[in-house]
C-alpha cells in the first residue's frame, strides 16, 4: 500500500507560543512597563533634595528629568524592532538587567553630571524593555484574555505615572539615615529601590514569559532611526531645557530643525516603503484607522496628565509647604480612582464600546474645574484633604480613558508587527508626556512671578482642561467597538 507523500514542514510560527503568557508571565512583563514610568515620575518629588545635596541648579535638576525621557522616547521604536528581531523576552530580559545596573549608578553618584550620564543610560535601558512588554501581550494572548492583558497593561501605565510621585514622596521622607550616604539617603532610595525589584523581575522573566519574535524580522532601518531620534531631540530638548538656560540661540535653532528633520523622516520612510524595504515606522501600520485615532487621543491626554503632574509636585512643595511624604501621599486618592476605574473598564466596554473614553474625558474634566474652584477659594490652608475630591474625580475619569485607549491603538495591529507597534504607542506617549512638563510646566513657572504660585496654578488647571476638552472630542471619532 502506497502513503502519500508527506508534505513540506509546517512553518513554525514563534508569534503563536507554546505555552501562552500565563498569570505569571503577565505579571511580570508589567512590572517591567511599571518601573519606567515609575522613574520618570518618582524624582518630581526627590528634585528639591537633589538640588541641596548636588548643588544642581535649576538647568541640572531639568537635565536629571529630561535626560531620561529623551533617551526614553528616542529609542522606544528600535527598541521594538530589536525584539521582533531577536526576541522579546530577551530583549526584555537584556533591558531590565540595565535598568537595574543604571539605577544602581544613579542612585550612587557623587555629583549631579555623573546623575545625568546614568540617568540617560537609564532610559536608554527602559526603551530596550518597555516595547517587549505590549509585544509579548500582542503575540502571546488572543480573546478575551488579550483584551484583559490590554487593560490591566494601560491600567498598570497610568497608575504607574502617579504611584511613582507617591512612591517619591515616601521614600525622600522615609529613608533611613546612614553613615554612608548621610542626608542624601533620601533621594538615592528612589533609585536603589529598583535594583531588588529588577532582581525578583529577573528570576520571574526567566521562568514565566514565554519567547516570541516576528516570523520574517525586518533589518533595523538605520536612516529612519536616525531621523526619528533627531526629530524628538530637536523638539523636546529645546522644551525642557529652554527655560532654565534662559533660551538661548540654541533652542530656537533647534525648534526650527524640528519640523525639517519631521519632514526628511516621513520621506525617507516613504522611499522605503516605496522600494520594498521595511521602514522603522511601516505605513501599512500608519494605515490602521483604529491606531490613527487612537494616538490622536494619547496625544493630548498625555501632555495634560504629564503637565499636571509636574506642576502639582512644584506647588504641593513649594507652595503649600508640604514635606515630600504629605505631598506624595496627596495624590494617592488620584491612584486608587485610577485604579479602580481601570478594573471596572472592561466590563463597561463590553457594554457602551469606546463611549467609556468619552465619558471618562467628561469626569476628568469635573475633576480639574473642582480642582480650579478648591485652588482659588481655598488657597490658604490648602492640604491633602482640600484636595481630595478633585484629584479622585480626575483620577477615576483618566482611568476610563487610558486602559481602553491603548486597547484601541493595538487592536487591529498584526502580532507580526507587535514589537514595532507597542513601540510607537510607548514613542507617542512618553514624547507627550514629556512635552507635557516641558509646555505645562514651563507656562505655570512663567506666571509665578506675576501671578503668585495660586493663580499660575489656576491658568495651568484651565490650559489642561482645554487639552481634556479635545480629548473627548476626537473621542467622538473613535470605532464605537473595542477589539
Amino acid at each position: 500500500m502506497r502513503t502519500a507523500p508527506a508534505g513540506p514542514e509546517p512553518v513554525r510560527r514563534h508569534d503563536h507560543p507554546a505555552p501562552a503568557l500565563g498569570s505569571l508571565g503577565l505579571f511580570t512583563v508589567l512590572l517591567g512597563a511599571a518601573l519606567p514610568l515609575v522613574d520618570f515620575f518618582v524624582v518630581n518629588v526627590a528634585l528639591p533634595t537633589i538640588d541641596r545635596d548636588l548643588d544642581a541648579g535649576p538647568a541640572m535638576l531639568e537635565l536629571v528629568v529630561a535626560g531620561y525621557g529623551l533617551a526614553y522616547a528616542v529609542l522606544l521604536v528600535l527598541g521594538g524592532r530589536l525584539g521582533d528581531m531577536a526576541g522579546r523576552r530577551r530583549l526584555f530580559l537584556v533591558g531590565m538587567a540595565a535598568f537595574g545596573i543604571t539605577s544602581l549608578a544613579c542612585g550612587l553618584a557623587p555629583d549631579a553630571w555623573t546623575l545625568v550620564g546614568a540617568r540617560v543610560a537609564q532610559g536608554a535601558a527602559a526603551a530596550l524593555m518597555l516595547p517587549q512588554v505590549l509585544a509579548t501581550i500582542q503575540a502571546a494572548t488572543r480573546g478575551p484574555r488579550r483584551a484583559r492583558a490590554m487593560s490591566l497593561y494601560g491600567a498598570t501605565a497610568g497608575l504607574s505615572m502617579v504611584t511613582g510621585q507617591v512612591l517619591g514622596g515616601v521614600l525622600v521622607a522615609a529613608a533611613p539615615m546612614s553613615s554612608v550616604f548621610g542626608e542624601s539617603a533620601g533621594w538615592r532610595s528612589v533609585f536603589l529601590v529598583n535594583v531588588p525589584v529588577v532582581v525578583v523581575g529577573l528570576v520571574l522573566a526567566a521562568r514565566a514569559i514565554p519567547e516570541t519574535r516576528a516570523d520574517r524580522p525586518a533589518p533595523v532601518d538605520v536612516p529612519g532611526t536616525l531621523l526619528l531620534a533627531l526629530a524628538l531631540v530637536t523638539l523636546l530638548a529645546p522644551l525642557t531645557e529652554g527655560r532654565a538656560a534662559g533660551w538661548p540661540l540654541w533652542t530656537w535653532v533647534s525648534l526650527a530643525l524640528c519640523p525639517l528633520s519631521a519632514y526628511a523622516f516621513y520621506r525617507v520612510e516613504r522611499r522605503a516603503d516605496r522600494l520594498g524595504r521595511v521602514p522603522l515606522v511601516p505605513a501599512s501600520l500608519m494605515r490602521l484607522d483604529s491606531l490613527r485615532r487612537g494616538l490622536a487621543l494619547v496625544v493630548p491626554f498625555s501632555v495634560g496628565y504629564g503637565g499636571f503632574l509636574f506642576v502639582i509636585a512644584v506647588v504641593l512643595q513649594q507652595g503649600l509647604r508640604l514635606g515630600p511624604a504629605a505631598a506624595g501621599l496627596s495624590l494617592a486618592p488620584m491612584a486608587l480612582a485610577f485604579f479602580g476605574a481601570s478594573l471596572a473598564g472592561p466590563r463597561l466596554v463590553r457594554r457602551y464600546g469606546a463611549r467609556v473614553v468619552t465619558a471618562g474625558g467628561l469626569i476628568q474634566a469635573v475633576g480639574v474645574v473642582v480642582l480650579v474652584l478648591t485652588v482659588h477659594r481655598s488657597w490658604a490652608g490648602l492640604g491633602p484633604w482640600g484636595l481630595l475630591p478633585g484629584v479622585a474625580i480626575a483620577g477615576l475619569g483618566q482611568g476610563l480613558q487610558l486602559p481602553v485607549l491603548f486597547r484601541i491603538v493595538l487592536s487591529d495591529v498584526p502580532p507580526e508587527q507587535a514589537g514595532v507597534g507597542g513601540g510607537v504607542l510607548t514613542t507617542t506617549q512618553q514624547a507627550a508626556l514629556a512635552l507635557g512638563v516641558a509646555t505645562l510646566g514651563t507656562l505655570f513657572l512663567a506666571l509665578v512671578p506675576a501671578l503668585g504660585m495660586r493663580d499660575a496654578l489656576v491658568v495651568t488647571l484651565l490650559a489642561q482642561l482645554a487639552a481634556v476638552a479635545l480629548t473627548v472630542g476626537l473621542s467622538l471619532r473613535l470605532p464605537r467597538t473595542v477589539g
